[in-house]
């Protein structure tokens, strides 16, 4: 979490700071900004949760900032940090929803606890949005799908328009006359690590959130409609049929109410207006061109069209450099594979510009590569693989602002070579490291809703190879692996008679209490309420069963 220092006077930031038990109060990161405009600066790049801000500064004093925060930011919390003991200052505080106002010389006790509370609140309030959020998705869910088929048709010119459009007006209750169109695409592919790192296990929460803002907007207007495109999960696309002359600034504030709900920033691509609805499918492959030929190297806008031309220039080809990369990657060794992956990432960074397009082909012709190179490996089963062909677009070694980060990017490649490596030289230990450090994954993350496509993203494996291997390594594949280790934790927390079975079934990983139960049924033969009768009433030591797993060493 990150927290906000705003204060004219350097001395008071650098008590503050030594003052204050940062990380008690699950801070990872002070910022600092000497007026209010500076802190605007911030808030807009960065979103702390917290701020602690003077009230009397040069330029926008703590009651303008405040009153800022309140528009832009509602969601950040305020604590005041004053040298005035003022009751206006107070009730101008309270108005703006300051947290608390304390007083200088700060005292430690006021500053923490103040804070604590400041940190709690929103971490509270950052619950009540999730799960308001998780609410809306159930409510969507209940509903049919066929807008979203029938949209997905017209933009894609599979369907017969003509044909299609009576039971898309009488779906989405269009207007009667729509002369114009257009149409605009965001991809969640295209977004930073660290937003799709936190929605890694809810990646259908990102896709709803991200509707549901757009439809908030277009609804509102009554101008357009935004939905998934079935067929191409990570995109998101909007389907505007307004005013032309209203649809950038409409764009603008879906831009903002993303960034504002979940902190990242999104590019969207954007085609031309045609007549509707003949020309949508022609207006969304424009903007899906735009998105997927944007320069990822310039810090340009994050709205792209079709019509800007790339000057031709001599791509870095991949192939040329296969064999340095096999042989570092048959070494195993870190500072060598470090090198070969440097001077492929050198060479595309002297390009004057690089488009996601080219990032998407450089990782599958790597992709391809490396399967290549497990497939003619002697003595092995034909079709292994360390990247799924058949899978969605890997996520782009991108940075908080969707421009290409080189060193994001060689760390990528680093692994994926050293990932080769060791698939590639099994035989020569006594058993397979990649997949042993997989069960160790497991064994701490059981809790989280993992699958077998998770891991491959992970340890750059594809999901054959990883099921294939861990069977061979463990006698049993991962599913089952890991159903165990849960149901195992699941036996132990029986045990205790306080926890309610829907909370033992959220602790080992399951959402649904039912299907819980049915699996460790299944396992043990009774249910998990029979298990607990039988242990509270006859307590005997747990003791592992014959189809208990081995454990790795």
């Amino acid at each position: 979490m990150k927290v906000l220092i705003v204060d004219d006077e350097k001395h008071v930031r650098h008590a503050i700071r030594m003052l204050v038990h940062w990380e008690a109060c699950g801070v990872t990161e002070v910022i600092e900004a000497e007026s209010g405009d500076q802190a605007i600066e911030v808030i807009t790049a960065l979103s702390p949760p917290v701020v602690l801000t003077d009230m009397r500064m040069p330029g926008k004093d703590g009651v303008a900032l405040m009153e800022w925060i309140q528009v832009n930011s509602p969601a950040t919390r305020v604590v005041v940090v004053s040298g005035y003991d003022d009751f206006e200052l107070v009730r101008q505080v309270i108005r703006r929803g300051g947290m608390d106002y304390i007083l200088k010389p700060v005292d430690p006790v006021e500053i923490n606890e103040a804070l604590t509370k400041a940190t709690q609140a929103w971490q509270t309030a950052e619950q009540d949005r999730n799960r308001h959020t998780m609410q809306a998705i159930e409510v969507n869910r209940m509903r049919p799908h066929y807008a979203d088929k029938l949209l997905t048709e017209l933009v894609s010119g599979t369907a017969n328009t003509h044909l299609s459009i009576t039971p898309l007006r009488e779906e989405l209750h269009l207007p009667a006359a729509i002369h114009m169109c257009n149409a605009a695409v965001m991809s969640t592919t295209q977004l930073d690590a660290d937003i799709l790192d936190k929605y890694k296990t809810r990646h259908t929460l990102l896709g709803f959130s991200l509707i549901n803002i757009c439809n908030e907007f277009l609804g509102n207007s009554q101008t357009g409609i935004a939905f998934r495109h079935l067929e191409r999960m990570d995109e998101i696309i909007l389907l505007y049929w307004g005013e032309p002359s209203r649809w950038p600034l409409l764009l603008q504030d879906i831009h903002t109410g993303i960034r504002t709900a979940l902190r990242c920033y999104m590019h969207i691509g954007i085609g031309s207006f045609g007549a509707f609805p003949v020309t949508a499918a022609t207006a969304y492959q424009e903007a899906r061109q735009a998105l997927w030929k944007r320069d990822v190297l310039q810090a340009a806008d994050w709205l792209h069209h079709s019509s800007l031309a790339r000057q031709a220039v001599r791509l870095p080809q991949l192939p040329e450099m296969e064999e340095e990369l096999r042989l570092s990657a048959l070494s195993c060794n870190a500072s060598r594979i470090a090198a070969a992956a440097g001077r492929w990432i050198s060479a595309v960074a002297e390009l004057p510009s690089v488009t996601a397009e080219q990032l998407v082909g450089w990782n599958q012709e790597l992709d391809w590569m490396l399967a290549r190179w497990l497939n003619d490996r002697p003595g092995d089963a034909a079709g292994e693989e360390l990247a799924d062909e058949h899978g969605s677009i890997p996520a782009l070694p991108v940075d908080n602002r969707g421009l290409l980060s080189l060193p994001l990017w060689q760390k990528q490649v680093e692994n994926r070579l050293l990932a080769a490596g060791q698939a590639l030289t099994p035989s020569h230990s006594p058993s397979n490291p990649v997949i042993r450090d997989i069960a160790r994954y497991l064994d701490a993350h059981y809790d989280e809703d993992i699958s077998l496509q998770d891991m491959a993203s992970r340890f750059y494996l594809s999901r054959e190879y990883i099921s294939r291997k861990f069977k061979q390594e463990y006698g049993v594949n991962l599913s089952e692996y890991l159903c165990r280790i849960r149901m195992d934790k699941a036996k132990l927390l029986l045990l205790n008679d306080k926890l309610r079975l829907h909370h033992i079934a959220g602790m080992v990983g399951y959402q649904d209490e039912k299907y819980f139960g049915k699996v460790f049924k299944k396992l043990e033969g009774i249910t998990p309420g029979e298990f607990r009768k039988r242990h509270s009433v006859d307590p005997q030591p747990l003791t592992h069963t014959a189809h208990d797993l081995p454990r790795h060493h």
